[in-house]
């Protein structure tokens, strides 16, 4: 396993890898970089590249090969995440009538708490049924932040 942390708008991000897949980002609040060991890998280096362009406005969509850790029925969700096209929102109805289950808002809603994988994996693209910013495991804040980037205000 090899991690690296990196700088970005929201904060300090932590990038995870295992067997050649990011596994898990972290946004990282009160931390000393140098008590992390950090690694250079070649998808660190990159998954940090496409993130910073992702900042700047300059990357839609990401090429970083994942996997996110979790039941059947999370995967099954953030895969259905990553089809929301850069710029749009989908409610979590919506994702639950996607993935088969019309009536599995609430349990999309935890899936979508528990993605180890955030803006990559575009939980922040999740909206409520009265198209209100609602839950977000990194803050609303952060959640109006990547949506307000991606041109997408709601209140």
């Amino acid at each position: 396993m090899y991690r690296k942390i990196v700088d970005s708008p929201i904060g300090k991000i932590e990038l995870i890898e295992e067997n050649d897949k990011i596994i898990e980002i972290n946004i990282l609040k009160n931390i000393k970089t140098n008590s992390i060991r950090q690694e250079n890998t070649e998808l660190l280096t990159k998954t940090e590249k496409q993130l910073k362009e992702y900042f700047k406005g300059k990357r839609i969509e990401f090429t970083i090969p994942l996997n996110p850790k979790g039941t059947n029925f999370m995967k099954k969700v953030w895969n259905e995440l990553i089809n929301i096209p850069y710029g749009e929102v989908r409610t979590y109805k919506e994702i639950a009538k996607k993935i088969g289950n019309e009536k599995a808002s609430r349990a999309v809603g935890m899936a979508n708490h528990k993605n180890p994988i955030p803006i990559i994996i575009p939980c922040h693209r999740v909206i409520g049924s009265n198209n209100k910013l609602v839950g977000y495991a990194l803050g609303l804040d952060i959640k109006q932040y990547l949506l307000n980037l991606e041109r997408k205000e709601l209140s």
